[in-house]
């Protein structure tokens, strides 16, 4: 029986965001058995049939000790289980996993789904891990990109695989993010949702600072929501904002639908994405998004259609945004949720995407 290994940083996003492609690849006849550091979404995993392993890895920051431990672990976890071949994703599995790969001499696909803060920053640490990046993914079978711009970063930074595909992220499963008519009457409060953790890298200064300065405006007509964990940096300030009531934060949700069904419009100020499963998500249930027009967002959202494009880090631009928002009649809304939901349905279907995994791997193991 073929055997398909993957090496991943969380249980949940490898399942909400890439679990056709597990099925589809046990549907294929490949065992698939998964390298995971957390068990959110492990029981989940095991009952379609995967074959889950714990690996400890530290996804925040670099750690020399760490991270040769987490290297040695992907060897000796490649030894025993004996894969015909390996899929990674995110910057860890994708570096230490492919060390270990290239090592082994077994054929490895990896996955970009961003670039993270060190592209921007530079120093040092850049030289480092463009260095590694260039050594483990010099024979990566097939690199796959989740856009056209961080394809270009790694080209002109030297980093190539073998092969380079760019998909549309990890695209939408557009059943289980079904679309869902439009908030009906409600008085006048228009509710803003965002997604995801509470750091700055995510905007959240930008959006504290526009939920506070819109509720002074507007009062209760507006309400703010965060679902996700705050980072430690933003914990004190979050509190402050919920104890002032113009903001309120919910747990992390392993179903998050039902929260996009009931918000008027998702808010994503990134400062940078590989291409957002937020907003790929909340146009798939009809809702409007506002988001930074930048690579990874952008392609997602047909500006003023769909959706409200501001400039990336800018409280202002973020705040103009929500405001021009905030006066639009309520059919006008509608019109942009329904626009949104056309575009995912022909840009971002994840049939397609999974599809295009699953031809790679084929011809690979086939060789």
């Amino acid at each position: 029986m073929k055997k398909a290994l993957i090496l991943a940083n969380s249980s949940s996003g490898l399942y909400d965001f890439r679990n056709e492609l597990l099925t589809g690849l046990m549907d294929e006849g490949f065992e698939v058995v998964i390298s995971l550091p957390d068990d959110m979404k492990v029981r989940e995993l095991k009952e379609e049939g995967c074959r889950v392993i714990h690996t400890e890895i530290n996804r925040r920051g670099v750690n020399p000790v760490q991270d040769m431990a987490l290297f040695g672990a992907y060897k000796k976890l490649l030894k025993s289980v004996r894969p015909d071949i390996v899929i990674t994703y995110t910057i860890k599995p994708n570096i230490y996993g492919g060390f270990a790969c290239r090592m082994l001499r077994i054929p490895y696909i990896s996955t970009i789904t961003g670039l993270g803060s060190t592209f921007e920053r530079g120093g040092v640490l850049l030289k480092l891990i463009v260095f590694m990046y260039r050594t483990s993914l010099k024979a990566c079978r097939c690199l796959f990109f989740q856009n056209e711009e961080n394809r270009k970063i790694f080209e002109q930074h030297g980093i190539r695989g073998m092969k380079a595909v760019t998909v549309s992220g990890s695209g939408v499963n557009l059943e289980k993010h079904r679309f869902e008519p439009y908030p009906g009457h409600r008085g006048d409060i228009t509710r803003f949702l965002y997604i995801g953790r509470l750091m700055k890298e995510k905007g959240t200064e930008e959006l504290l600072y526009c939920a506070k300065k819109a509720h002074d405006k507007y009062g209760d007509r507006v309400s703010f929501a965060a679902v996700g964990y705050s980072e430690e940096d933003f914990e004190e300030q979050v509190k402050e904002a919920e104890s002032q009531g113009y903001f309120k934060t919910i747990p992390y949700q392993k179903d998050i639908h039902p929260y996009i069904k009931e918000a008027d419009a998702v808010v994503h100020p990134s400062y940078h994405e590989g291409m957002s499963n937020v907003i790929m998500e909340a146009a798939s249930t009809g809702r409007p998004v506002i988001t930074c027009d930048i690579s990874g967002c952008r392609e997602i959202v047909q500006k003023d259609v769909s959706g409200f494009l501001c400039r990336p880090r800018s409280k202002e631009s973020l705040y103009e945004a929500i405001e021009r928002f905030v006066e639009l009649p309520k059919d006008a809304r509608a019109g942009m949720g329904k626009a949104a939901r056309a575009y995912v349905e022909q840009k971002f279907d994840r049939r397609s995407i999974i599809h295009t995994y699953i031809s790679e791997i084929k011809a690979i193991v086939k060789d």
